[in-house]
């Protein structure tokens, strides 16, 4: 049975579930915004509120994703429950050498080749140059919530994946025609 507790809302009550505060902890959504030739980007405003939502990091860790030529993006957080898993991971498998180079093969790729970089007031940040090399980004960046974490995509890339589902395609279409392009 699902827990559900009362939550005053201007005036009156609304019930919500443990499922509704997960949601908000949650990245979802999609947006296209512009690169500067210095890399400065802004951060979409949804994105920034689960990030605070999370904690109180005014920043985002930034990876290259595991399958995908993009950037994976999260709070600092989730960068703690990322090494958690890790070492959860390691305790199920036998000790021996092959697990601990998998140990320390997985802990290089998701904390050696991560940069966190800090938003401002307006939710610009500077993307470091290896990773806007990383992610192939020029100057358009499709963010995508994915749940516990966001990619940061070049469109073109985006579209020309041929793993990338049309309904996404068709979302990244949207974000490129609002835009006028």
């Amino acid at each position: 049975m699902r827990e559900k507790s009362c939550v005053r809302e201007r005036g009156s009550f609304a019930r919500r579930t443990r499922w509704d505060v997960a949601l908000e902890h949650l990245f979802q959504g999609s947006a296209l915004n512009a690169v500067d030739a210095k890399g400065r980007v802004s951060v979409p405003a949804f994105l920034r509120t689960v990030i605070e939502r999370r904690g109180d990091a005014r920043s985002i860790v930034l990876a290259k994703h595991d399958s995908f030529p993009a950037l994976s993006a999260y709070d600092p957080a989730y960068a703690a429950l990322k090494h958690a898993k890790i070492e959860r991971l390691l305790e199920k498998q036998e000790t021996d050498p092959a697990s601990e180079l998998d140990y320390a093969r997985r802990t290089m790729m998701a904390f050696g080749a991560t940069e966190e970089v800090p938003y401002d007031s307006s939710g610009r940040i500077v993307l470091p140059a290896m990773m806007r090399r990383k992610g192939q980004l020029d100057d358009l960046a499709l963010f995508i919530g994915v749940g516990e974490t966001f990619q940061i995509w070049n469109p073109k890339l985006f579209l020309a994946d041929p793993n990338i589902p049309e309904d996404m395609k068709d979302i990244a279409r949207f974000r490129i025609e609002e835009r006028g392009m």
